[in-house]
C-alpha cells in the first residue's frame, strides 16, 4: 500500500475484532512516525499505549463509570462552543449519517448514548493509545501532535491495521491521568483505538463526505 492509497483507505473505525495486534509492531509504527514535521523539533508529543491486562483494567474502569453515569470536566472544547455553519452543519450530517448506518433513529436518544458508549471500551480494539501535551505547548505543537497522528495512522494502514482517533477521551480527564500516571503538568488532547476492523459491524460502512474543493481551495495565480 502506497502513501496515496493509504490515505483514500483510512476511516474512523467503530468496530473491531478482539484478534491480538503485535504491540511490538505498534511501538515500531509509533517510533517511526515521530519523524512527522514538528516547529522548532520540540516533539511535543507523549504517547501511552494501553493493551493486555491494563487494557482490560481500563475497559472495567470506565464500564463502571458509564453505568454510573459519572462524568468529569473537560480540560478543554472539544468543539468551539458556538460552531457556526458551514461546521455545524457537517458536524450533524456525519451524526445523522452515522446512526443512519446503525439504525438507530434520532428520537432514540438512549440508543444513541448506549452506541455512544462503546468509545469508552474502544469499539472492542485489543489496543488504546493516548496522547498528551505539556501545557505549556500552544497550537502550532498541537498541529505538530496531529501530523504524527496522521502518520500513525497511515502506517497502520500499511501493516494492515485500522484505527479510530477517539477527542472523547478528553471528557474523563483525571480518570485517564489517574489511571496513566500523566503529570499534572501534561493535558489529555485525544485517545486512539487500534485493531483489525471487524467488516460484519454496520458503523464501519459509513463513508463520511467531504465538502467539495471549491469551497476551501483557492489557488492564486
Amino acid at each position: 500500500m502506497n502513501v496515496s492509497e493509504a490515505v483514500a483507505y483510512r476511516r474512523s473505525v467503530r468496530g473491531f475484532l478482539d484478534t491480538p495486534v503485535d504491540i511490538a509492531l505498534i511501538n515500531d509504527i509509533i517510533e517511526r512516525s515521530a519523524r512527522a514535521a514538528t516547529g522548532g523539533n520540540l516533539q511535543p508529543w507523549h504517547i501511552d499505549l494501553v493493551h493486555g491486562e491494563s487494557m482490560v483494567k481500563l475497559k472495567a474502569v470506565m464500564a463502571q463509570k458509564i453505568a454510573a453515569r459519572e462524568s468529569e470536566a473537560p480540560e478543554y472544547n472539544i468543539y468551539p462552543p458556538k460552531l457556526s455553519d458551514p461546521y455545524e452543519s457537517r458536524r450533524f450530517e456525519v451524526g445523522e449519517m452515522l446512526y443512519g448506518t446503525i439504525g438507530i433513529a434520532r428520537e432514540d436518544r438512549k440508543g444513541r448514548a448506549v452506541w455512544f458508549s462503546r468509545n469508552f471500551q474502544f469499539f472492542n480494539a485489543p489496543v488504546g493509545l493516548f496522547l498528551t501535551l505539556d501545557r505549556q505547548m500552544g497550537p502550532p505543537q498541537w498541529g505538530d501532535a496531529g501530523m504524527m497522528l496522521q502518520n500513525i495512522m497511515l502506517l497502520l494502514c500499511e501493516a494492515g491495521l485500522d484505527s479510530c482517533p477517539q477527542e472523547c477521551w478528553a471528557v474523563y480527564p483525571q480518570t485517564i491521568r489517574s489511571f496513566l500516571g500523566t503529570p499534572e503538568n501534561r493535558i489529555l488532547w485525544t485517545g486512539m483505538a487500534i485493531g483489525h476492523k471487524d467488516i460484519n459491524d454496520p458503523a464501519n460502512a459509513l463513508i463520511p463526505t467531504r465538502a467539495p474543493t471549491k469551497e476551501w481551495l483557492t489557488t492564486h495565480e
